[in-house]
């Protein structure tokens, strides 16, 4: 197995796992294949079901239950790692931690998600697991788990012909039992009974969700070692009426409808530029180096800087985006200074740089991370006055080679969504102008 890093070991309650765990080199092998995960939620507030065929569909699954797939590959008959699934993309998790439960004697893993702090732990029974998945940097944030081998399935194995197809894009409100609901855009692909799709938002987009759609009822989830989305819905008429659910936070209602001139705002018009004020910061990376703005190191060259958390997906997306275009372009990433700063759910400062140097090492990320304070809007805000405000984890300022600060770009659609492609390009052509 590839060995836990040291940050990782003291981040993830080092003194419980030694407790629990003993080392144990003759462990019983997890079965290979498909699995069938699931998190236990608190069951809904919200009821957006009625009591008809729903009920035999319950059989396998249950409210307030959150069913994810996950495949076990083996890369030698003592190795393995762990590809969580949602629709088209795979989570590859290979920083595993195994032993023998003294309390149990059963044997017992930790799947740790480096990038999140957070991690699975599992026993073992068979062709089963039961345990919790675990978030270290939220208080007793513990979610109750199971999983089953060799189901493939994720809500329901059952193919009831489906009301309607939902494909498309839907106008959607989030939160409508409250005043201030939220404006989102739901992107839909139906198969037959398969549904894959996300929901964009003016803030991001909540990524690859995959699920079914039954008579008039449909379910998505996603499980990205981060949050936990769980939708419900039913069809009603011309429209979808639902529910959403993110781990262990409250629930709310959801709407959508066909309006073909129902839009979010774009992206490099919701944030504003402070008239008077200049962009401008002096922080230190996790090994110690200042790093100034304006300074030397920006001097002649386009500059990006990212507001970001490493316990935010999206930001995630972006930084993976920024990766990759830079090394598919080698020669214009010589023109280019490209910062993140991030706001981090640790209070410790030492605790965050361990996390954004571990962060950076697992995501093969070349440019500077640098910490910026604590996962708060208002305190990224006060580090960039020259922001109208801060409204989204993830934020991009991209500045041309004179510090203009050219575009501010709030939010980021993801691959998961329509937008992507757009995006990439609109990127690299907005860059290539500024050489």
């Amino acid at each position: 197995m590839k060995k836990l890093s040291l940050f990782l070991f003291v981040c993830c309650t080092a003194a419980w796992l030694n407790a629990c765990l003993e080392a144990n080199n003759a462990y019983k092998l997890i079965a290979p294949g498909i699995w069938r995960g699931v998190l236990t939620l608190e069951p809904p507030v919200f009821s957006t079901t009625d009591k008809d065929s729903v009920m035999i569909i319950y059989d396998q699954f249950k409210p307030g239950e959150l069913p994810f797939n996950f495949e076990v590959k083996y890369t030698t008959p003592d190795d393995f790692y762990i590809e969580f699934i949602n629709g088209s993309e795979r989570i590859k998790c290979d920083s595993i931690r195994f032993g023998r439960d003294r309390t149990t004697a059963r044997d017992t893993y930790n799947f740790y998600f480096p990038e999140y702090q957070s991690y699975i732990h599992a026993e073992v029974r068979g062709a089963g697991m039961q345990g919790y998945f675990c978030v270290t940097t939220k208080d007793n944030y513990r979610i109750p788990f199971v999983a089953d081998a060799a189901k493939n399935y994720r809500f329901t194995s059952l193919k009831v012909p489906p009301a309607k197809d939902i494909s498309g894009k839907w106008a959607t409100l989030f939160g409508v039992e409250g005043d201030d609901p939220e404006k989102a855009v739901a992107e839909f692909q139906q198969e037959g009974n398969r549904l894959t799709g996300t929901f964009r938002t003016e803030t991001g987009d909540y990524r690859f969700l995959e699920g079914t759609v039954q008579g008039n009822k449909f379910w998505m989830s996603a499980f990205d070692g981060s949050h936990a989305f769980l939708f419900s819905g039913k069809i009603v008429g011309d429209t979808l009426q639902g529910e959403f659910k993110s781990g262990k936070g409250k629930p709310s209602l959801w709407t959508s409808w066909k309006d073909a001139n129902f839009d979010l705002g774009a992206a490099d018009t919701l944030t504003r530029l402070v008239a008077g004020k200049s962009l401008a910061f002096n922080l230190t990376t996790p090994d110690g180096r200042a790093l100034k703005y304006p300074g030397p190191e920006f001097d002649n060259k386009i500059s990006i800087v990212t507001i970001m958390g490493t316990w935010c997906p999206n930001c995630r997306d972006e930084q993976i985006f920024l990766r990759d275009f830079l090394k598919e372009n080698p020669d214009l990433a010589q023109e280019i200074k490209v910062v993140s700063v991030s706001f981090e759910r640790h209070k410790d400062v030492a605790a965050a740089n361990a996390q954004l140097a571990q962060y950076r090492k697992v995501m093969d990320i070349r440019h500077d991370i640098v910490y910026g304070g604590t996962a708060s809007k208002n305190e990224a805000a006060a580090l960039f006055p020259v922001l109208s405000k801060v409204m989204a984890f993830p934020t991009m300022m991209i500045i041309d080679k004179k510090g203009q600060i050219r575009q501010v770009h709030t939010g980021f659609d993801g691959p998961a969504t329509s937008k992507y492609a757009a995006f990439k390009a609109e990127f690299a052509a907005l860059i290539n102008s500024m050489r």
